[in-house]
């Protein structure tokens, strides 16, 4: 791939990282400690994903920082959020299927973040291995 266009690629994901991040932060942080209109707009939501979903967004932020500055420990820290969304997700099955009360939202959302941050962790790998591109 070109370079310049590896660079610029790996830009556009770290911003989404970012902005990602940050509305998770905020709408995990909203139901977690908005009060009972804010906890009843959510649902039947699981706690532990909830709080999972919120403190990683901490992590995207991070994690896109560390991209947009072409920092190796990036590329092993969206390797390591996608590992954990995708344990957390299989958690959250286990949880159903045993008969957990929870929201389809919580599927569809747990989807997006896992398909996001493996393709993150794929486009950020290659570079991870001796450096992102400068």
């Amino acid at each position: 791939m070109n370079p310049r266009i590896n660079r610029i690629a790996v830009m556009i994901v770290a911003a989404i990282a970012v902005l990602f991040g940050l509305a998770t932060i905020v709408s995990g942080g909203r139901a977690l400690f908005g009060g009972p209109e804010a906890r009843a707009a959510v649902g039947a939501a699981v706690g532990f994903v909830l709080w999972f979903n919120f403190v990683a967004g901490f992590a995207y932020v991070l994690a896109g920082i560390g991209l947009f500055m072409r920092q190796r420990w990036a590329a092993r820290l969206a390797m390591l959020i996608a590992a954990s969304t995708l344990a957390v997700f299989a958690a959250f099955g286990v949880h159903v299927a045993l008969g957990g009360a929870f929201e389809m939202r919580t599927v569809a959302a747990m989807t997006l973040r896992s398909a996001l941050w493996v393709a993150i962790a794929v486009l950020a790998w290659p570079q991870g291995r001796h450096h992102l591109p400068a």
